[in-house]
């Protein structure tokens, strides 16, 4: 059975069509990099989403290895009109995996570009293809005694980059906001032309990587969390690696300690004190990324209980809200900050100062400070094992950093999820001016009675916080088209106007972010 050939075609499109394109895949990129059987095809059909895999099922995919091969890619997708899904590392967990968005697209694997084209030690800079893993560029800084330090997701070892940044993820380093750190990218468009955004497009030019405006519009964002075009390079700013770093926690008791903490934060970010992104976790949170429920509680399939949250908080001596943060700098500099940190602690009059040295490399402060000092792990993984069954989807809302809308959204999620019997596990994180809810909706994909339930409490989380005016910057491809409606008809115009301006066949990921010509909104 394993041999088969996918049954899958792509929407519209004939078997002898597709079978006609296989063939131009296999004369380009050669028989082993063009995927078809359905062994081959099964490391692109995982979702982690509560529909059937099967809606998001690819009718094959191919590796290409070069930046000519993508365009030859492009030209076979237009000549039959094959919709094709792009990926990088193609893991992009709790938000569709590897699968396409749309069932019978043909993905476009980019792994095998994975060439670290530059590193500049001096300027701070590098340059690499959308293969190019976090922990391949770790480890080449290391080896070559390079003294910068990396920003990444939380699962980082084997996530990139350049696909990181293309859906503009974040980080917890004081480069953690990635896009923001991106600098000059090559793109193939859908009719195979290769642009290079910034200074890319003079020749001889040597600033690509330091000046990120060029000349006239500047384009980069319009490729980011879209489908006008394929990146296949990407430059971006590195962190000197600082003489000191200090990462430390900080432990809350009570749940309605959340909105004195970002208070107590949000000066200390603004004045740059506290150089990263600071993340407020909450209990289950951090159990969830060592333990699995059945250690805590086994006697009901729905939420935890209250009192089995408190009983976890004390016994694995964690706050109902555990802060983390980092200083940077000479020990000089960490050591005034430390003093200011804990000037304003004191005149918060609550919370648990724990530095490195008192916690003694214990989870899960070692994997915290681990991404706060540039060092990949995959620790934060160790959630998908909390209630188990494979089943998670980010729910990630974006405010102002106010304490009074922690309130607000904590009571709401939490009461949501509880309803449909499932656990609050979240966290905050304070940027500069912005404020991210991140919640893992955790749920069993194997079991169909709690997949209906995950898959209504991510509507009711959807629309219930988009009634008080909170969006999400981010979302899994089963819901994508139902949250560009949240940002209303003008932007989905615009956007579809771009795309027909850019790719009238359609062929680039359509479906992407509420982007397809083939549907009305």
């Amino acid at each position: 059975m394993s041999e088969q050939t996918s049954t899958v075609l792509p929407k519209g499109v004939t078997a002898s069509e597709f079978n006609t394109a296989v063939e131009k895949f296999r004369a380009l990129l050669g028989d082993d990099n063009v995927l078809v059987r359905n062994d081959q095809l099964t490391p692109y059909k995982k979702v982690m989403m509560p529909r059937d895999a099967a809606e998001n099922a690819p009718s094959a995919a191919v590796t290409a290895t070069t930046v000519e091969q993508v365009q030859g890619v492009v030209r076979i997708c237009n000549e039959h009109k094959i919709p094709v899904w792009t990926i990088s590392t193609g893991n992009n967990f709790g938000y569709g995996s590897a699968a396409p968005v749309e069932r019978g697209q043909v993905v476009l694997d980019l792994k095998k570009m994975n060439r670290i084209i530059s590193v500049d030690a001096e300027l701070g800079t590098a340059l690499v293809e959308p293969g190019v893993t976090y922990q391949q560029l770790y480890d080449y800084l290391e080896e070559n005694d390079i003294p910068l330090m990396l920003s990444f997701s939380a699962p980082s070892a084997i996530a990139g980059p350049l696909g990181n940044t293309m859906d503009r993820g974040v980080g917890y380093t004081p480069y953690g906001e990635h896009f923001l750190m991106q600098c000059g990218m090559e793109v193939v468009l859908a009719n195979g032309d290769v642009y290079r955004t910034g200074m890319g497009s003079v020749e001889g030019d040597n600033a690509w990587q330091v000046f990120k405006w060029g000349y006239g519009p500047t384009l980069d964002g319009m490729f980011t969390q879209a489908n006008y075009g394929i990146c296949t390079k990407m430059g971006f700013w590195l962190m000197p690696r600082p003489p000191v770093t200090k990462p430390f926690e900080i432990k809350f008791e009570d749940e309605t300690d959340i909105a004195d903490i970002v208070e107590f934060i949000r000066p200390l970010r603004l004045a740059q004190v506290i150089p990263n992104s600071v993340v407020i976790a909450g209990t289950l949170w951090e159990a969830a990324t060592c333990d699995t429920r059945r250690v805590h509680y086994t006697t009901e399939p729905g939420a935890t209980p209250d009192e089995i949250l408190k009983q976890i908080q004390k016994d694995k001596d964690l706050g109902a809200w555990n802060v983390y943060a980092c200083l940077y700098g000479t020990p000089e500099q960490v050591e005034v900050n430390f003093n200011i940190v804990k000037g304003a602690l004191k005149q918060l009059g609550k919370g648990k100062l724990v530095t490195e040295e008192e916690a003694g490399g214990t989870q899960p402060f070692d994997y915290r400070a681990k991404l706060m000092t540039g060092v990949p792990n995959l620790q934060e993984f160790g959630l998908y094992n909390w209630r188990g069954g494979g089943g998670s989807m980010w729910f990630a809302p974006v405010s102002q950093a106010r304490g009074s809308e922690c309130d607000k959204q904590y009571a709401l999620a939490k009461d949501i999820l509880n309803k449909h019997g499932l656990d609050y596990v979240g966290e905050f994180i304070v940027g500069w001016r912005d404020m991210h809810h991140v919640i893992d909706v955790l749920y069993d994909r194997s079991n169909d009675e709690e997949r209906k339930r995950a898959e209504a409490c991510f509507n009711e989380l959807l629309d219930e916080f988009e009634k008080r005016g909170y969006a999400v910057y981010r979302v899994n491809t089963q819901f994508q088209d139902r949250v560009a409606q949240s940002y209303g008809s003008t932007k989905r115009r615009l956007e579809h106007t771009l795309k027909r301006a850019l790719d009238p066949n359609n062929i680039l990921a359509p479906g992407k972010s509420g982007i397809d010509l083939n549907n009305d909104f």
